[in-house]
């Protein structure tokens, strides 16, 4: 398992150890890889997903059986949403006493099958090495996603001939894109929109020539409030004048209103999934004029090789300037606001060497979204799970170790995997991660205010607990700030320390922005 894993070009797993693994812990010395040895089963998944997406390679997590692989089911949701390529590894009950009640018997197989692209259970020695790397390529091919493979300990420790590997196939020729290209030429106001895997940070410059080839304009979207994203301005407003839309590799789903954003569009749907395809006909029947059963990248990188005679200037500048929209909201209150706080945030990290964005949480994570940028950034994605942030600025430093790591969370965030920063500490991962602070769970306590009224309110507050002094004792950098002239300094300290730093900041709990 470990010489194929080295083999095919992985160097770090992201794990957590138990009784049926310890082989592959072993195995891992003689065969040089790392172990990032976590302190959540979940904190494995997160990691192995956003180092595939800086890596560019499927991420890989090992966990063991029971309570090990029920922890880590959760965030194949957001791998599976985000289009991560990545392979969970668990340890299993003995296959030669399936049925006899071993310890932690399950089928964890009918647990992990409708969040993966393939899960499968290798019951003979001899099938591990092709099974382990057919789940690198599933997992890597087509849409990109996670697989599961589930590893019975008698398997594991049994006899095996060393593993022959066939050679990588080499990278497919360039696809039609004749009918597709007619298609957008035929457009007064086409509308290009990319999924998760070709955004900036995994595709970078693929938008930008798109864009130039087509003369159209062109946007990736990967956040569940979609058409709301305000990380996208006011692009629902583009949305609506659209004539042709483009989706390469995003789903026609709830994020587009399942086709009533842009309610005078056609479509073209490129996927290679089939699924996908159906729905999108489902949704918008007859405007759906072309369905195309393809890996998006493909197409996407022949399209991108072409040009266009068309002149849409006018059409490209005009989305620009919506998307460029971000609303006037400030803050009413002392506390330092969620915008005041980015501005001061991106300055701080436009000078950095090499940053990398990590965007997570609720309110707090929109506005990030919204006020910051960074050549590459990763967020808590289409599925809307929070949480994992932490773990994917931990994973961002391991995959590439000259990166400065900026984590934007807010404090119900930074709950869900705070020892972590133990991990990041022994490990040597150092980030920064800012956790913006207002006592609550705002996005909750947003709703019951705008749904129920401010006299049904409860249940949502958080103390004033300080997450910073908790990282200190933990061995990292922190800082509590109250005021906005204390954050740049507390920022360049953080980074100075090269330490994982937590920088507490108090903020006032503003709605997430929306722009019109």
């Amino acid at each position: 398992m470990m010489q194929v894993l080295a083999a095919r070009g992985v160097t770090d797993i992201f794990a957590l150890s138990g009784n049926q693994i310890m082989p592959l812990f072993d195995a891992a010395l003689d065969a040089g890889l790392r172990l990032v040895h976590t302190r959540h089963e979940a904190a494995t998944v997160y990691m192995a997903e956003a180092y595939a997406q800086i890596s560019g390679k499927p991420g890989i997590a090992l966990v063991t059986a029971g309570a090990g692989l029920g922890n880590a089911i959760g965030p194949l949701l957001s791998a599976r949403a985000s289009d991560t390529p990545l392979v969970l590894l668990s340890g299993d009950s003995p296959a030669a006493l399936d049925g006899a009640g071993a310890f932690q018997e399950m089928d964890q197989i009918a647990l992990t099958a409708s969040l993966t692209k393939w899960s499968v259970r290798v019951t003979q020695a001899d099938a591990l090495a092709d099974t382990l790397d057919q789940a690198l390529r599933v997992a890597a091919s087509g849409r990109p996603g996670p697989v599961h493979v589930c590893l019975p300990a008698d398997v594991l420790t049994a006899e095996a001939g060393a593993p022959l590997l066939p050679e990588v196939a080499a990278e497919h020729a360039p696809v039609d894109t004749a009918a597709l290209s007619a298609w957008m030429a035929e457009a007064d106001r086409p509308l290009v929109v990319l999924g998760p895997a070709l955004n900036a940070t995994r595709a970078p410059g693929l938008a930008t020539r798109l864009e130039a080839a087509l003369d159209a304009p062109v946007i990736c979207m990967e956040s569940p409030r979609g058409a709301n994203d305000p990380a996208l301005g006011a692009v629902s407003a583009v949305l609506e004048q659209a004539d042709r839309i483009l989706l390469l590799g995003k789903p026609l789903d709830f994020t587009l209103k399942r086709g009533a954003a842009a309610p005078r569009a056609r479509w073209a749907v490129v996927n290679a999934d089939q699924d996908e395809l159906d729905r999108a006909f489902r949704n918008v029947a007859t405007r759906l004029e072309l369905s195309i059963l393809q890996d998006p990248s493909a197409l996407a990188l022949s399209l991108a090789g072409g040009t266009s005679p068309l002149s849409r200037h006018a059409w490209r500048a005009d989305v620009q300037s919506h998307i460029a929209k971000r609303t006037d909201a400030s803050g009413e209150g002392t506390a330092i606001s969620p915008p005041d706080m980015c501005r001061a945030i991106q300055e701080v990290m436009t000078s950095a060497p090499n940053p990398v964005l990590v965007c997570d949480g609720g309110e707090i994570g929109q506005w990030a979204q919204a006020g910051l940028t960074a050549p590459r950034r990763i967020i808590n994605g289409v599925s809307g799970a929070i949480g994992g942030g932490l773990c994917y600025a931990m994973a961002a430093k391991a995959a590439d170790p000259t990166a400065t790591v900026f984590a934007v969370m807010g404090d119900g965030t930074v709950g869900f995997h705070l020892a972590e920063f133990e991990t990041a500490v022994r490990e040597n991962l150092p980030f920064i991660a800012i956790v913006g602070n207002d006592q609550r769970w705002n996005a909750e306590h947003q709703i019951q205010m705008r749904d129920f009224g401010a006299d049904r309110v409860h249940a949502c507050g958080l103390s004033t607990a300080r997450y910073d002094a908790a990282v200190t004792a933990l061995g990292g950098f922190g800082a509590y700030v109250t005021t906005l002239d204390q954050l740049t300094d507390a920022l360049q300290a953080a980074i100075a320390s090269q330490k994982p730093a937590c920088i507490n900041v108090r903020i006032e709990g503003l709605a997430a922005p929306v722009v019109t």
